[in-house]
């Protein structure tokens, strides 16, 4: 038996750009020395990105209760046959959301029962879940709630800076409300641990703050600074862990990004995700931590609006693979 760690990838929306970034990710020969990949989605999607993409590779579809194998050129997928063949690329679907919901549920199950060793997912598109049926704001929270986790982070990755957030899908307000002392502590010891076991040794922390300046003492704000961010910082200070902050979110991803920390804990969502972004889409990996499965993503969406053109860019997806590869435990 090989000892290559098996990844599940899951299809996403498949009216988005899954299917196509998938297929042309399993393109490079790479992938196949390092690992197994096994798609779990809708095996007609992938056999018609194929055909749009006019490239050689053939669809061997595989049941879930056998023994993986994969060989480069040929894309073995699990499949869950839920869609119709005529779905339109571009257009929010329940069923591509009921889909999409599916192949993650199955890639948990696949995990849980040691089948696979990590999930790699592609993106899904959260109105067509909760039009499906399925109310949650993302994949993390799904991944969350089926492993039955608690205490969760999404990470970002990308080859100059790594950002975890303490508030993610909700709105600004809601975010800051959500903000305390304890959560705050729990990500920076994510963060910590996470890194620690990728090999880095006593990571530099810098958590920003909520206000503009971080508050600058009180000018800016309600003290939110003072209660909700510096207790925790005292706290995981107390236990040895390398952490400064709070600090000006405007100079400290220039800081992180130039070495001066390895890794950044965000408050709530675009304080984390523009910068990442702004660094290149194509670079950045979503990296959920605390989770017993490790899961990777692409860092961009579903992308409708070039869907079915066979011009989707698999960059990201190739990274998010890489560091599923890197991550996960040997056979």
């Amino acid at each position: 038996m090989s000892n290559k760690p098996i990844i599940g990838i899951t299809m996403g929306d498949a009216a988005g750009v899954g299917p196509e970034i998938i297929v042309k990710s399993l393109q490079t020969e790479r992938i196949y020395k390092e690992a197994t990949p096994i798609v779990i989605g809708d095996a007609k999607m992938l056999k018609k990105a194929v055909e749009r993409l006019n490239i050689e590779a053939s669809i061997k579809v595989i049941d879930k209760d056998t023994e993986f194998t994969a060989t480069y050129g040929e894309i073995a997928c699990i499949d869950l046959d839920i869609l119709p063949a005529d779905l339109p690329f571009g257009e929010v679907s329940s069923e591509a959301g009921h889909a999409a919901f599916e192949y993650l549920r199955t890639a948990i199950e696949l995990a849980n029962e040691n089948k696979i060793d990590a999930i790699c997912t592609a993106p899904l598109n959260k109105e067509a879940l909760h039009k499906g049926g399925h109310i949650y704001p993302g994949h993390t929270e799904i991944l969350a709630e089926l492993t039955d986790t608690k205490d969760f982070s999404m990470m970002l990755s990308s080859p100059k800076l790594k950002v975890i957030h303490v508030t993610t899908h909700v709105g600004l307000i809601d975010a800051i409300n959500m903000i305390e002392p304890e959560r705050v502590y729990k990500v920076i010891q994510l963060a910590h641990d996470t890194l620690s076991k990728s090999g880095i040794d006593q990571p530099k922390i810098g958590v920003c703050g909520i206000n503009p300046h971080a508050g600058e003492n009180g000018l800016f704000g309600y003290g939110e600074e003072e209660e909700k961010i510096i207790p925790a910082i005292e706290r995981a200070t107390g236990e040895g862990i390398d952490v400064e902050g709070p600090l000006p979110a405007d100079t400290l991803f220039f800081r992180a990004q130039r070495g001066d920390f390895d890794i950044v804990v965000a408050m709530y969502h675009d304080q984390g995700h523009g910068p990442i972004k702004v660094l290149g889409l194509e670079a950045g990996v979503n990296i959920t931590v605390g989770l017993p499965i490790i899961r990777t993503s692409v860092d961009h969406g579903t992308a409708f609006d070039i869907a079915g053109k066979g011009i989707a860019d698999e960059r990201s997806m190739l990274e998010a693979l890489d560091q599923a590869i890197e991550l996960a435990p040997r056979r």
